[in-house]
């Protein structure tokens, strides 16, 4: 299933994302840098893509590590998965941070992150004094696997 997303380049240079693959689930978020930027161990910055996007009412812009820039460069968004909301007009940044040892570079073009374009629901949040009762019940972190 695919649905058109307008994108506005608001830099020069900026690059459209673009899926690996036939089948890729997320479209490659590329770096739009004037100068490298270097990423001390342990710290975050924050890299532009140069681009912002009109995502469609009823989806979510989730973006996510790269696993060959994780696994290779120790290098991943900060907040683990960033969340694009569908009134957001503002440009994509994606705060990456080192978990290495190592400095580390990111160069302008260089792809950075992923972007999947989700269907979410809204809910409505209902207090109530009682919840269904479960096998599990308030079972957490690790009970299930014991």
């Amino acid at each position: 299933m695919t649905y058109n997303v307008k994108i506005k380049k608001l830099l020069p240079g900026a690059v459209t994302p673009s899926y690996g693959s036939a089948f890729a689930a997320g479209a490659d978020l590329y770096a739009c840098l004037e100068n490298e930027i270097e990423i001390a161990p342990g710290e975050t910055e924050f890299i532009h893509t140069g681009i912002s996007a009109e995502i469609p009412a009823g989806f979510a812009g989730l973006v996510f590590a790269r696993s060959g820039l994780a696994c290779k460069k120790d290098l991943a968004p900060a907040n683990k998965v960033g969340v694009i909301d569908s009134d957001y007009r503002g440009e994509i940044m994606v705060a990456i941070h080192n978990h290495g040892k190592q400095a580390r570079t990111i160069a302008n073009g260089e792809r950075i992150a992923q972007l999947l374009i989700m269907p979410y629901v809204t809910a409505n949040f209902i207090e109530s004094e009682a919840l269904s009762e479960t096998k599990r019940g308030e079972g957490g972190f690790g009970s299930t696997g014991a």
